[in-house]
């Protein structure tokens, strides 16, 4: 089930800053602009502490912007009330983290059904059925009903990455999501997202340190000191 790809940039950022204010104000991210089209995978790479993390926390609407604009499948975000946010976000974006933060008492299966059960879009065998075909998808059919600790690294990775697409988002957002892997399941993992782009035209937005990772991508966005360079720029 795909959604229709909304005409033109499917996540459009402008002039995105976000500052926390104290006795001396800290700037994460200084006047961003960034578009992200169907079917294409961005990494985003710096410096540690440049603000890669924070503009995928903005991009991702887990965190506000102090100033700037945000549209998400053609819709301006910026009047959100938390609410609307939340529901946006469930309905829209999926998240991969560098650890997994899969429920351990849960079984995969249980695991990728979460969002679907919050979402209430489908009715339970839907939902159950979905699930185990985007385990399969990911080359854990047989593992549905192991628990994460009975899973390797990679494996717990793919069940995240599966929970991800459970309600069919628009973008994929993924913080570091190799940072805890070995060097093959590091492979898998960075393959399994460019086809994600490529075979089913989700957008992909990973930040990452790793130019084995970045070398998949179709575009690199490289942040310095919270302000995107122009591309092509190294650091």
């Amino acid at each position: 089930m795909r959604q229709a790809a909304a005409p033109g940039p499917v996540l459009r950022a402008e002039n995105l800053s976000r500052v926390l204010e104290g006795e001396v104000a800290a700037v994460l991210v200084r006047e961003a602009s960034v578009e992200v089209h169907p079917g294409e995978m961005v990494a985003i790479m710096g410096p540690s502490g440049s603000g890669k993390s924070s503009l995928l926390y903005l991009l991702g609407l887990l965190d506000r912007p102090t100033t700037g604009t945000i549209w998400l499948g053609g819709e301006d975000t910026s009047g959100f009330t938390d609410d609307q946010m939340a529901r946006i976000r469930l309905e829209k974006l999926g998240f991969v983290f560098q650890f997994h933060f899969l429920l351990p008492e849960f079984t995969a299966l249980d695991n990728v059904m979460l969002p679907m059960r919050r979402l209430g879009r489908l009715p339970e065998d839907e939902q159950r059925e979905r699930a185990r075909r985007l385990l399969a998808e990911l080359g854990l059919e047989g593992h549905e009903h192991k628990r994460p600790g009975q899973l390797s690294g990679g494996q717990r990775q793919r069940v995240a990455i599966a929970r991800a697409q459970a309600n069919d988002p628009l973008v994929i957002l993924a913080d570091e999501p190799t940072g805890a892997l070995d060097s093959h399941s590091s492979l898998v993992v960075r393959d399994t997202l460019k086809r994600l782009a490529t075979e089913q035209g989700r957008a992909i937005i990973a930040v990452t340190h790793e130019p084995r990772f970045a070398e998949a991508a179709d575009r690199i966005i490289t942040i310095v000191d919270g302000m995107v360079q122009p591309e092509g720029t190294t650091f």
